[in-house]
């Protein structure tokens, strides 16, 4: 057993295992390299050449853990012939959605379009460099999706006018994107990922009313999915006021927290295992501030099983070698 799935599946409290969200990309040169050859983001998580070689990056590096495959949420919109592309300094911009195209997509014309994510999941979990460590496959949450499906951009702070005015559109598509994160989800799975991680990067933009049937029902209902694969999941519903009420009603195997929560309230409030929580700009600082940032988070959950991540992404202007001396200083623990 892998030292994550000991900490998820056996509650080991000793190792502390380490992954970083994004760990995969932009702050590397030699994903850069790759990345100016190529720039159009969506056909690079479709080379499954390249993304497996990216993938694998950091593992050539780093003493992690995990893998996590070099793809995007966004890719499961694309596999339903929304149009999506990755605007340099603006981020991700949709196409208009058209509700009777999706509706008539079937499984074969997904799978084709994201066969070659399937492929470099498989390439990945054959290389000797993952040998007794994690292969992590990922999506979005139905409601983060959602959110991009229909305001067409990144929200940042909040959502277009008239959001949930089109209410037949909001359920009809809630029950579009169930059916293929699963069938994303079980693709992933059968190929060699071993475990999956819901980001719900879009969490905190609802009010606490919204949040059964936005997050708490079609989260759920994919944690079952993905618990019946026997295969453990991850959640993480960044910007979330509580992670506790989250915890209960959804049933993760684990939690990711992001860095505006209280860890120490999160450990005596949260009894499954925790992952994450470091602010990715401590990285952006020096050595003395990033050990002791990082002895913290090792501190308050000692006793408790913890994976070891950041409460968002890598961010681009990171140091290489910051990154190397936060999985030695986890390491030594």
């Amino acid at each position: 057993m892998t030292p994550i799935q000991e900490t998820i599946i056996n509650d080991k409290t000793t190792n502390k295992p380490i992954w970083l969200m994004r760990q995969a990309g932009r702050y590397l040169p030699e994903f850069r390299g790759i990345r100016k050859l190529n720039p159009n983001f969506i056909n690079l998580c479709l080379n499954e050449n390249l993304s497996s070689e990216i993938t694998l990056q950091p593992l050539k590096r780093f003493d992690l853990d995990a893998a996590i495959i070099f793809s995007d949420i966004l890719m499961l919109p694309y596999g339903l012939n929304q149009k999506v592309e990755f605007k340099k300094d603006f981020g991700p911009q949709l196409g208009d959605l058209n509700l009777d195209n999706i509706s008539k997509i079937d499984e074969i014309d997904f799978l084709e379009k994201l066969h070659p994510v399937y492929k470099s999941i498989n390439r990945v979990s054959g290389n000797d460099l993952m040998n007794n460590k994690d292969l992590i496959g990922f999506v979005g949450a139905p409601w983060t999706l959602l959110v991009y499906m229909i305001n067409k951009h990144s929200p940042k702070k909040e959502l277009i006018k008239d959001f949930f005015k089109d209410e037949f559109l909001i359920n009809r598509l809630l029950l579009i994107l169930e059916k293929f994160l699963k069938i994303h989800i079980e693709q992933q799975i059968k190929n060699g990922a071993t475990v999956i991680q819901i980001f719900d990067s879009w969490a905190g933009l609802l009010e606490e009313k919204n949040l059964p049937n936005y997050i708490y029902i079609p989260t759920l209902n994919l944690v079952k999915y993905i618990k019946s694969l026997n295969t453990p999941v991850v959640c993480f519903p960044r910007g979330i006021k509580n992670y506790k009420n989250f915890c209960e009603i959804v049933k993760p195997d684990a939690v990711n927290i992001d860095y505006n929560v209280d860890p120490i309230s999160i450990c005596k409030e949260i009894n499954i295992p925790v992952q994450g929580g470091l602010n990715p700009k401590v990285l952006l600082t020096d050595t003395e501030n990033l050990k002791k940032q990082t002895l913290k988070y090792l501190d308050i959950f000692k006793d408790h099983p913890y994976i070891f991540n950041l409460g968002h992404g890598v961010l681009p202007e990171t140091n290489p070698d910051m990154v190397d001396y936060l999985v030695k200083t986890v390491k030594d623990y």
